[in-house]
């Protein structure tokens, strides 16, 4: 049975960032990986997730698991609120600090002069809309949230509660996703780090991270 792993990366990133990732993923779960690479500050994410829809069915595979990181996470998870995952292959799907509940940083990056050209239409999209729409559990998700402080975050105000140094534990929650486990990494060491290489697996592999 043929698996296929696609690494949806984040803002201002091009999914190269991915390839420690998507190697470990190759390896321990005998899958071919992809990265789907699209434009995360000029384009909005409607858009975004219609192109990876796209993508995603010229792929030919039994089973087909997606990984966001970031942004990427809200990419993915708009795809399927729009209806365009319906009739993808089989799989499940791992957001890395993706803010599903809103983003601090964002909000308060968008204040500050030339903010709303650094974010982009796709973050400013997701703020206006309302927060807290729950999964609606279309595939199993399984959410990564790093808890190391580390990170540009602080300059625009992330500090007071436990983050990963640019996004929140807590933004990182949402009702209706099947699990949530939070890891000892900063924001940007999500893709490269062999711990969340090896939960990620494991949740794509059984629908559990291992605790």
């Amino acid at each position: 049975m043929r698996t296929v792993v696609v690494y949806v990366h984040g803002l201002w990133l091009t999914g190269l960032e991915g390839g420690f990732l998507r190697k470990r993923l190759s390896v321990e779960l005998n899958a071919e990986t992809h990265a789907f690479r699209y434009p995360s500050v000029s384009a909005d994410i409607s858009a975004n997730a219609r192109t990876l829809a796209k993508f995603l069915s010229s792929l030919r595979t039994d089973s087909l698991h997606l990984v966001g990181h970031s942004l990427g996470g809200l990419v993915i998870r708009k795809m399927f609120e729009m209806g365009q995952g319906t009739h993808l292959p089989p799989g499940r799907l791992v957001c890395m600090g993706s803010p599903l509940n809103g983003s601090r940083a964002a909000l308060n990056l968008l204040r500050a002069p030339f903010g709303k050209l650094l974010v982009g239409r796709g973050v400013q999209e997701e703020l206006e809309n309302p927060r807290g729409r729950p999964w609606g559990g279309e595939r199993d998700l399984g959410v990564i949230a790093g808890n190391l402080g580390v990170g540009l975050g602080r300059l625009v105000g992330i500090s007071g509660a436990p983050s990963d140094g640019t996004i929140f534990v807590e933004e990182t929650r949402l009702a209706g996703i099947t699990q949530h486990l939070i890891v000892p990494v900063s924001h940007i060491g999500l893709p490269y780090s062999k711990l969340v290489g090896t939960q990620t697996a494991a949740f794509l592999r059984s629908g559990k991270f291992v605790t």
